[in-house]
């Protein structure tokens, strides 16, 4: 009867406050919301393109400000108490969106201006999209300084360093699969890319179990364990297309003479083995964290 007298108070606080909207968290969430939808319709009025890196500039910001809506209306209804009690960490949960969307808006707003913006009077527009990518990366960016450095709220996967590594390494393969070119026709790189295929839908799974507390209870096998042997293959792979890749790739194909800091395939290409490296660091530290349980990291 006690757990069910407790449900039964926890759905009775569950009730529409709209005064939350007029809190400071609340106003934030509202500017982070206008400011998305503003830059987005923008950037879509401004005419589409099928480069890959504006593609992934208008999901983030569709993506961001509506997590950022439901986020708000969970609040809004006090849904968040029951979604406490019953299946997550929503504290935890809210500060590491918040650090994911700030993530997001801030690589967009320098991508988008790389691309997007020259001296010329011709590029205003872009300059005006840029400086409202900008404004959205920023307001992002203070409700984690709000977050983890005002009110000081440690986070128990998402928001803490354990859980924003896996989510540091998701948003890089993202980078990589944005910036993918020229590898069609040759089986090694071909073989690459399959590599950085393979851990990447296994990084949101990791992360969705480790947010729902009673579903990694669930489980039949030990997720801890599960984990590290996944981090052992993810840094196998990346070794090997850090090999692989600069070999294969820039192996009589010198940076040509025309091409341009903002943009050319060579650089794109460039991109692509950076973020390699970027990501086998990653990978790398969240194993060795991992083996010697240190910074929140569970050891196997």
């Amino acid at each position: 009867m006690g757990v069910i007298d407790n449900i039964k108070d926890t759905i009775s606080k569950a009730v529409f406050t709209p005064s939350t909207l007029m809190s400071g968290r609340g106003g934030l969430h509202m500017t982070q919301i206008i400011l998305s939808l503003v830059t987005f319709l923008l950037a879509a009025f401004r005419g589409g393109s099928s480069h890959t890196y504006w593609n992934y500039a208008m999901f983030t910001w569709a993506f961001c400000p509506i997590m950022t809506l439901i986020i708000t209306i969970i609040e809004m209804f006090k849904l968040d108490i029951i979604l406490d009690m019953v299946c997550m960490d929503w504290s935890d949960f809210t500060t590491g969106m918040a650090m994911s969307s700030a993530l997001m808006t801030v690589s967009v707003a320098i991508f988008y201006a790389n691309f997007y913006v020259c001296l010329k009077f011709a590029c205003l527009y872009g300059w005006i999209v840029s400086i409202f990518a900008f404004l959205c990366g920023l307001v992002y960016t203070l409700e984690v300084v709000k977050d983890k450095i005002l009110e000081k709220k440690k986070g128990s996967y998402l928001a803490a360093l354990p859980g924003f590594m896996k989510v540091l390494e998701a948003f890089v393969s993202c980078m990589i699969f944005i910036s993918l070119t020229g590898y069609r026709e040759r089986p090694v790189l071909i073989m690459c890319v399959i590599a950085y295929i393979i851990p990447f839908p296994i990084l949101p799974l990791i992360i969705a179990t480790n947010i729902l507390k009673k579903l990694k209870k669930c489980l039949p096998f030990n997720l801890d364990r599960f984990v590290f042997i996944f981090l052992v293959i993810s840094v196998v792979l990346y070794i090997f297309t850090a090999i692989m890749w600069p070999i294969f790739m820039f192996r009589n194909n010198p940076r040509p003479s025309d091409c341009p800091p903002s943009f050319c395939i060579w650089a794109i290409q460039f991109m692509v083995a950076f973020f390699t490296y970027v990501n086998l660091i990653f990978f790398t530290l969240d194993l060795i964290f991992t083996l010697l349980g240190i910074c929140g990291f569970r050891q196997t």
